[in-house]
């Protein structure tokens, strides 16, 4: 067998375990508390409180106009300078879920606008009140059309992953550079890890597609 080959075939597993056991779960973590976080933030920008709303603006703002490794190395080898460490995995967690907050929050609040204002008054008319609303009529219908975006988010934050690697993060760039050094492949061992990449998003553009027509039915037309 062509040693190439058999290189491929050996570190292929390898590298998609580091990608099952680091990358995705690195990846669903910091979207869930990103997406937490966005959704009080789109809140907070959607108040008719000027403070609340303009510190969610300089929120967004400054996660929106700084790159994303400086975020990162910020919180890993910055904060340690005034007496605040953070493990790889957290520091990594943090940056990323701040991230995704930053550009998801504006995503849901974009979402939110466009559900007709008919619907706040019909609910207001049954006698729900104003959180009762938003969370049973008004962030369904927001969910429908927030998901392409959203879902677009996921997939860079899973690819941005690979930043964690140079804060020493176990994830799937990061195995597959401990590959590529001992066995001096680099081109092919790290077009293999790009292989994998593109197949994990393929995977979540298939589910991308599933959650839309299962929330079609929360559309209102």
């Amino acid at each position: 067998m062509n040693e190439g080959l058999q290189l491929f075939l050996e570190s292929f597993w390898p590298i998609v375990w580091g990608g099952v056991s680091g990358t995705i779960p690195l990846s669903l973590a910091s979207f869930a508390i990103g997406l937490v976080l966005a959704l009080g933030v789109a809140l907070m920008r959607l108040s008719k409180n000027r403070i609340v709303s303009r510190v969610a603006r300089f929120y967004i703002s400054v996660i929106r106009g700084t790159p994303l490794l400086v975020q990162l190395f910020v919180i890993f080898y910055g904060l340690p300078s005034i007496g605040l460490t953070i493990d790889p995995w957290p520091s990594a967690i943090v940056a990323f879920s701040l991230n995704v907050g930053g550009y998801a929050a504006e995503v849901i609040r974009a979402a939110i606008l466009s559900v007709p204002k008919g619907q706040w008054e019909a609910a207001y008319t049954i006698g729900m009140s104003p959180a009762t609303t938003l969370r049973r009529v008004i962030l369904p219908q927001a969910a429908r059309v927030s998901v392409p975006p959203l879902s677009n988010t996921f997939i860079s934050l899973v690819k941005d992953t690979s930043l964690a690697s140079l804060i020493l993060v176990t994830e799937l760039f990061r195995v597959s550079q401990q590959i590529a050094s001992a066995t001096f492949e680099f081109m092919l061992i790290y077009l293999e890890a790009a292989l994998i990449y593109w197949l994990f998003c393929l995977l979540l553009s298939g589910g991308q597609s599933m959650l839309e027509k299962r929330l079609d039915r929360y559309v209102a037309h």
